[in-house]
């Protein structure tokens, strides 16, 4: 235990008073009986000795316990114990241990953190499943009713079915994309064109758009290639959900502007920019959550799995690169990841 200096003088001057009482002591015996004296500074000495002998192998067995830790695996790559009357040795010994302590805490906090996670996403898993499950359920006891003769009212029954089953393998996909992520999936990185890229998908969402009267296209014309290095097929799948999020939520007759920007000397910045419903400010730090939706009960009947914008922050991550939205309620959003210009 570490003793103020309040501690160490009040202590010192207790010590000075004790002695100073025993050498009086001792003085008044040799005038008083010189026998009793001789006998009295015997057991001084004696008492003298066997402290120092008692201090003496506390010192070398504490020293040794100190050894056993620093050799331990508690402190890596630390220097050990050289000076067993060393001072500052055992302080710097305690100021290790204080931060051997504090770390330990923070990986229990993260610990806890973790399991707090792991049950609110199986919580969110087991729903999102149960949904489209009991949905599909329903409509197929119902078909198989021999009640039911209208074929037109069995085949809305089944289309039905059918899309709830759907739901259920973007899901199951989704996770299993999720689960290869986390698990440190390997990432094959090349140089490529990233306008082809987002040309490519913008007219597999062709179809997908019009239906809403969305325009889908570049905020301004790409001439010349822009090469980046990445994973081009996991970069893809970014812009795939950003692309499908932006159509889902975006107006009648609205627009989704792509552009392509510098960030850095060596990094480029790719934008989508919606003039959908917009994002309130308090909801943005959770949009690349698992399973968070805005607005829950809109965003199931727009289908999908709820994974789509974790799955982007995963691959973007994975390259070592960042993610970014910006949005105001009833303006639109713009998402943003970076990638490294290719070599």
């Amino acid at each position: 235990m570490k003793l103020s200096l309040l501690q160490k003088q009040a202590l010192k001057t207790g010590l000075i008073a004790i002695f100073t009482l025993l050498l009086v002591g001792t003085l008044f015996l040799f005038f008083i009986d010189p026998g009793t004296f001789q006998i009295l500074l015997a057991v001084i000495i004696y008492f003298i000795l066997i402290c120092l002998l008692f201090l003496s192998q506390m010192k070398k067995f504490i020293y040794k316990q100190l050894q056993r830790v620093y050799e331990s695996n508690l402190f890596d790559n630390e220097p050990v114990l050289k000076n067993q009357s060393s001072e500052l040795d055992f302080e710097l010994f305690i100021q290790r241990i204080k931060k051997f302590a504090q770390t330990k805490h923070q990986e229990i906090e993260q610990l806890h953190d973790r399991d707090d996670f792991r049950k609110d996403f199986l919580g969110d898993v087991s729903h999102e499943l149960k949904t489209p499950l009991f949905t599909a359920q329903g409509y197929l006891l119902t078909v198989l009713d021999d009640s039911i003769d209208d074929p037109e009212l069995r085949r809305k029954y089944l289309e039905r079915t059918n899309k709830s089953i759907e739901r259920l393998t973007y899901i199951v996909k989704d996770l299993d994309m999720i689960a290869r992520l986390e698990s440190g999936m390997k990432l094959e990185q090349d140089d490529f064109n990233i306008v082809k890229t987002l040309s490519d998908v913008f007219e597999l969402f062709e179809l997908k758009a019009s239906k809403k009267n969305i325009r889908i296209a570049f905020k301004e014309p790409y001439e010349f290639p822009i090469m980046v290095r990445a994973d081009k097929e996991k970069i893809e799948q970014v812009v795939i959900n950003l692309i499908s999020n932006s159509i889902k939520y975006g107006k009648l007759g609205g627009s989704t502007l792509v552009s392509i920007e510098p960030h850095s000397v060596h990094q480029m910045i790719i934008n989508f920019e919606d003039d959908g419903v917009g994002i309130q400010k308090e909801n943005q730090s959770r949009l690349f959550e698992r399973f968070y939706r805005v607005d829950k009960s809109r965003s199931r009947d727009q289908g999908g799995s709820g994974l789509g914008l974790a799955i982007v922050k995963h691959i973007v991550e994975a390259h070592d690169q960042e993610v970014f939205v910006q949005s105001e309620p009833g303006k639109g959003s713009i998402f943003s990841f970076t990638l490294n210009k290719a070599v």
